[in-house]
């Protein structure tokens, strides 16, 4: 395999979507999807993915969104000196200081901000580094985890205590006002979360609240759980717009589907694996210390039960020299590189929520309803349709949910929405290229 050249797609599978939904005029959002450009590039910083919701008037939130993916892949890639994830953060407040200069030159882009959300994928771990309200899930095992949180008004007044459940359902305090972002101010406080561990089947998601206001996190599982990325990220944005589309809606979504090679797991990992022989040594002198001490302790406690209290002080500076070798060595064993990338720190208090998908049986009947009201609508409208192909894509999952095959009939109403929301797309403007059903 070439250090230079490597066909990621067998490893990863990666899918990307940006809509502008139903109700606004402009996309706030930007994403960016960086994978490395070699073995050694991945070993030592990783896959970096990046998901941003701009805010302000104008085009401020558009620049502000596109300076954060665009500065923070630069930055990350120049720090080398601590941690993948300290690299990470200081990236993204990198990136805040830039947004913020580039607001004060221009009195239309004051206050500009951008939420930001960015994961990394490294040798057997992920890291994640993010401020406002852009989120970044893990499904595995058919549970999906919220490795973020919030930065919101709702989510820090709940951390505090001061808001109840049912308050929060009563929308007593709005749920988009954000308090962390990049951008206003000259100083911001990002969080890094991680590292979690990686295994073959993980499936990450990164989005904007463009999808997470309107879909629920055990939808977003059951999607992710039952089609393939290139389809979820389409029935993800399609689902949010059937929804009403209220806002701009971007969807990451990257998949685990095997690990790298041995043989390119051995490869130098990062500045402290470099060293990595050095620092922890061979096997022999940690058996040889282990020896000493065992031998050490012996002499000692021979001479103490026959009274040569002195000529036991000498095998006891032995023994002590031999078991802060040992815990020395433990030690280094613990904090060095192991390819996590996160060089044995430990970020944040993720997974902050965690859902249990169900087998899809009450969203796929969710689905059937909604596309049934989607039909009605194209019907009094009068728009043009390949009812034919509609038909047949809508049998496929009613015979999956008359089989108790719901993850089928999850991905068949998905498919049959895309393929709706594709044909309402497709309409003359005359009659209206919106979905307002």
């Amino acid at each position: 395999m070439s250090e230079s050249l490597v066909d990621w797609n067998t490893y990863l599978e990666v899918a990307s979507l940006s809509d502008i939904g139903m109700r606004r005029a402009t996309n706030q959002d930007n994403m960016s999807v960086a994978l490395a450009s070699s073995i050694e590039h991945w070993q030592q910083k990783g896959h970096l993915f990046i998901v941003a919701d701009g805010m302000g008037a104008h085009a401020a939130g558009e620049l502000a969104s596109k300076l954060a993916i665009d500065h923070i892949p630069h930055l990350y890639a120049r720090f080398n000196e601590e941690s993948n994830g300290e690299c990470l953060r200081k990236a993204m407040s990198g990136a805040n200081g830039e947004i913020h200069r580039r607001g004060q030159l221009n009195e239309e882009f004051h206050n500009m901000g951008t939420t930001c959300s960015s994961l990394l994928l490294m040798p057997g771990a992920a890291l994640v580094g993010h401020i406002g309200d852009s989120r970044v899930y893990r499904l595995s095992n058919n549970r999906l985890e919220q490795l973020t949180f919030d930065h919101s008004l709702v989510w820090e007044m709940k951390a505090a205590g001061q808001l109840t459940a049912e308050e929060e359902a009563t929308n007593k305090v709005p749920k988009n006002v954000i308090t962390r972002s990049l951008g206003p101010y000259p100083e911001c406080k990002v969080d890094v979360e991680g590292p979690f561990p990686l295994k073959p089947g993980d499936t990450f998601l990164l989005c904007s609240d463009g999808l997470t206001g309107v879909i629920k996190d055990d939808e977003m599982g059951s999607i992710m759980a039952n089609m393939s990325p290139n389809e979820a990220v389409r029935v993800m944005v399609d689902l949010a717009n059937l929804r009403g589309g209220p806002d701009n809606i971007t969807v990451v979504i990257v998949k685990v589907n095997q690990p790298v090679p041995t043989d390119a797991n051995q490869t130098t990992n990062n500045k402290n694996s470099q060293t990595g022989d050095k620092n922890k040594g061979s096997s022999t002198p940690v058996i040889v210390a282990s020896i000493v001490l065992a031998l050490s302790m012996l002499f000692v406690l021979m001479f103490l039960l026959t009274g040569s209290y002195l000529t036991a002080v000498l095998p006891g500076v032995a023994a002590s020299g031999s078991l802060l070798f040992l815990a020395y060595q433990f030690l280094l064993s613990g904090v060095s590189s192991d390819g996590s990338g996160a060089d044995g720190k430990v970020f944040g208090r993720g997974p902050y929520v965690r859902v249990n998908c169900p087998s899809g049986e009450s969203f796929a009947k969710q689905m059937s309803k909604l596309l049934k009201e989607v039909q009605a609508g194209a019907v009094d409208k009068g728009w043009k349709v390949d009812w034919d192909r509609l038909k047949t894509l809508v049998a496929a999952a009613e015979s999956a949910v008359a089989k108790k095959q719901f993850s089928k009939a999850v991905a068949g109403y998905g498919r049959a929405i895309s393929f709706m929301m594709d044909q309402l797309r497709n309409q003359s403007s005359d009659s209206g290229s919106s979905v307002d059903l």
